[in-house]
């Protein structure tokens, strides 16, 4: 599609901050206008505004505009009713990445080694510890655990539900993600974490060129829900 606009500003309404094409508000799918309190956030949004599509005129992707979009999603979705996405992101605490070892016992001492610590902060910062087991044969993780996660998830804002979102299925872990929203793990290394499995078997084998491709595609995803979950974040 192509550009309509030319200008991109801020109006302050009330407590919210709307993001103005032309003087007219940029609306979500229902019809209401975007808009959001935290002044980083709206700044965020006017700059992705302005360099969507480069002029008016210009060809105009949805893919300009990712932040945008799930800001939308938190707005729209997410916070007239969070319960739904805070069950689907807790299906993946219940089966963590982190709680699944592999075999080889070289790939098992490096999981141990780099994942344990995070599993240790789940138990003493979000007061939920996991069980871990070799294999994928699935294994139960305590209730009192899983109501932990569910409490911390109830604690995160749609804006931050959404960040999750996005980034939980990308790394394949819960407690990855959480990490990430409590601003106790940067985006490059949660993502890394996420694929050791990959990277060792990359050691051995070498590398695959649509195997790099997913992992930048997910690299960049988990890099936006870092970036959301910053410009949210007092201070």
């Amino acid at each position: 599609m192509k550009r309509f606009w030319e200008e991109v500003r801020l109006e302050r309404r009330g407590a919210q901050l709307a993001i103005l094409l032309d003087g007219r508000p940029v609306r979500l799918p229902g019809g209401a206008p975007l808009s959001v309190a935290e002044e980083p956030l709206a700044q965020a949004l006017v700059e992705e505004w302005r360099a969507a599509g480069g002029a008016k005129g210009g060809e105009f992707r949805l893919e300009d505009i990712p932040l945008t979009r799930l800001v939308g999603t938190a707005q729209e979705r997410i916070a007239p009713d969070p319960a739904p996405v805070i069950e689907e992101l807790l299906r993946y605490g219940g089966s963590d990445l982190l709680c699944y070892r592999a075999e080889d016992r070289r790939l098992a001492e490096r999981q141990q080694a780099e994942w344990d610590p995070w599993l240790a902060w789940a138990e003493e910062v979000l007061g939920a510890p996991l069980r871990a087991t070799t294999g994928i044969r699935f294994i139960p993780q305590p209730e009192a655990s899983l109501a932990a996660l569910r409490a911390a998830l109830s604690r995160q804002s749609p804006l931050a539900l959404a960040a999750l979102g996005l980034a939980v299925p990308a790394l394949g872990s819960l407690v990855l993600g959480l990490a990430l929203a409590h601003g106790a793990l940067a985006a490059e290394a949660a993502h890394r974490l996420s694929i050791l499995d990959e990277l060792y078997q990359e050691e051995r084998w070498g590398s695959d060129r649509e195997a790099l491709a997913r992992r930048r595609a997910i690299a960049r995803d988990v890099a936006l829900a870092a970036r959301l979950i910053a410009l949210t974040t007092p201070g």
